[in-house]
Parts: structure tokens; C-alpha cells; sequence
């Protein structure tokens, strides 16, 4: 017996897809592929081998191939179905469309034209490596894959370096001991990393240690599989002397206002605004 059909609303449907174990699909997005009118995949192979296994028919239909080499010549095609009032579902080849997937021009369209987006969330990499990094998740960026060439991946990485975030990219097994040489030189040598491969796979593996520790790991032996790298935020700076504070007010006071003195101290070296300005009306009625 076949998944069942149930009513599904006209719109694109951004279905999440498993990157590695077959049964993290989830329950409703079993029913979106079942009850689409159209299909769309980044990897219609995937998708196909995804339904088989779940016993999700195709029913006459068949799976329309989108990606990047063909995005422009199928894209109106898929638009001209929403259109006509139809339910579109497209998968990624595997975790969240949009995020490093050629669905973005696709739901821009769709969203320009005024049809209903909807997200029919689930697996992620991204997710998935952050959750086993055991690094900090309050504030995170996802970089996506870096630049093959050195010059502007050394631009890249410059432009990473300042962020207070825990940094989450995608890189092939055949650069990432590249990248984390890189990453070491220009993020710093002590800096916090974990090497995630293929995550929910059989051949899961979390390598953990600084950039540099992990640098010296990967290098001249390239790893098998999908790789997530998830790099810790940068290190506090130590507090600023006291010295260096009034050093620094006092110089600012010479050229504006106590209170734009003080914040613009507070600003240059990560201090509290209140005590800072606290500080700079005590210098202020001294002098």
C-alpha cells in the first residue's frame, strides 16, 4: 500500500530531504510528495530512490529536473504551474532547499509573482553539525562553501576573522585540510573547530580540536564523504587597563563631548557603555 493522497494547497512547496539516513524524512513531507501536482529535484534520481523507499508513487507524474545548469529553461515552467493554481513540490538533493541549493531563483520568482511559499522544513547540515559541535549556538553564521581560489578565499576568511560567532561551512573532503591551513593562518591557530563527516551516515565522524591541531590532522590525507566545518567564536580580548581607558578618554575629551568621548571609548575597546561614561565624568571634573 502506497502513501495516501491527502488535499495539498497551491503554492511551491520547499520540501527538506534526509542528508544521510532515509527515515529522518518527516511525516509531512511524505505527504507533500505524495499529493503534488508537480515534482521538481534538484537530483531527480535521489528524489525518486527517496519515494521508492517510502513507498510514495509517482501516479502518472513525473519528476522535473531543476538545478543550476537548467534553472533558467525550467523555472517558467514551474512558474506557469502555480499559475494555473497547481501545487509544486521541489526537494533539494539532500537537507533544506535554498541553503546552498539552486531553489533560491526559483521561490524568488515564485514569491515576485505573488504565489504562496511554503517551507516543509526538516533535515539540515547545518543544524545537524551545530547540535554535535558542542560549540556556542546563541549566535552562529552559515558561510556556505568558501572561494576554491587561495587570493579570494584569504579575502573571505579576512572578512570572517572579526565576527563573534560560532562559524558553520561546507567544504569537499579534497580542500578542507586546505581550508583549516588557512583558516588557522587567518582565524587563529587556537581558535575552537570541529570537522564533521558525513553526519547521520553510517561513517559518522566528529574530529574535534583547535584549527591548528585539526590543520596538521587533515593535511595530505583528504577524508571520504560530506564535510561540515564548524569554527568557535573568537577568544574575549582581556579587559582594557585602566590606564589604557583614561588614556584614551582623556584624549577623546580633547576633541568632543563627554558623553560621545565615552561612548566612542566604550565602542574602540568592548567596554560598558555605563562605566565608561561614569569614567569619563570623573576625568572631566578633574581636569
Amino acid at each position: 500500500m502506497g502513501w495516501p493522497r491527502t488535499r495539498l494547497d497551491p503554492g511551491l512547496h520547499l520540501v527538506s530531504t534526509p542528508i544521510g539516513a532515509a527515515r529522518d524524512i518527516t511525516l509531512r513531507a511524505l505527504d507533500v510528495l505524495a499529493s503534488a501536482d508537480v515534482l521538481a529535484a534538484e537530483d531527480t534520481r535521489t528524489l525518486r530512490h527517496l519515494m521508492d523507499i517510502h513507498g510514495v508513487a509517482l501516479e502518472g507524474r513525473r519528476i522535473l529536473a531543476y538545478h543550476d545548469h537548467n534553472g533558467p529553461r525550467v523555472r517558467p515552467r514551474l512558474l506557469a504551474d502555480l499559475a494555473a493554481g497547481r501545487s509544486v513540490a521541489y526537494a533539494s538533493e539532500a537537507g533544506t532547499p535554498l541553503v546552498s541549493d539552486p531553489g533560491f531563483a526559483l521561490a524568488r520568482a515564485a514569491i515576485a509573482a505573488g504565489h504562496p511559499v511554503r517551507a516543509v522544513p526538516g533535515a539540515s547540515a547545518v543544524l545537524a553539525a551545530l547540535a554535535v559541535a558542542g560549540l556556542p549556538t546563541d549566535r552562529f553564521l552559515f558561510a556556505g562553501f568558501p572561494p576554491a581560489q587561495e587570493v579570494a578565499r584569504r579575502r573571505w576568511l579576512a572578512d570572517l576573522a572579526a565576527i563573534d560567532a560560532t562559524l558553520v561551512v561546507y567544504e569537499s573532503p579534497r580542500r578542507v585540510g586546505g581550508l583549516l591551513t588557512a583558516m588557522a593562518h587567518t582565524l587563529g591557530e587556537t581558535r575552537e573547530a570541529v570537522v564533521c563527516r558525513e553526519l547521520t551516515k553510517r561513517f559518522e565522524e566528529t574530529t574535534r580540536g583547535t584549527l591548528a591541531g585539526l590543520a596538521t590532522r587533515f593535511a595530505g590525507a583528504p577524508p571520504k564523504g560530506e564535510i561540515v566545518v564548524v569554527v568557535g567564536p573568537p577568544a574575549a580580548a582581556p579587559p582594557a587597563a585602566p590606564a589604557t581607558v583614561e588614556e584614551a578618554l582623556r584624549d577623546a575629551l580633547g576633541r568632543m563631548s563627554v558623553k560621545d568621548a565615552a561612548e566612542t571609548v566604550a565602542t574602540a575597546l568592548g567596554l560598558p557603555r555605563r562605566e565608561v561614561y561614569r569614567a569619563a565624568l570623573r576625568l572631566a571634573e578633574r581636569e
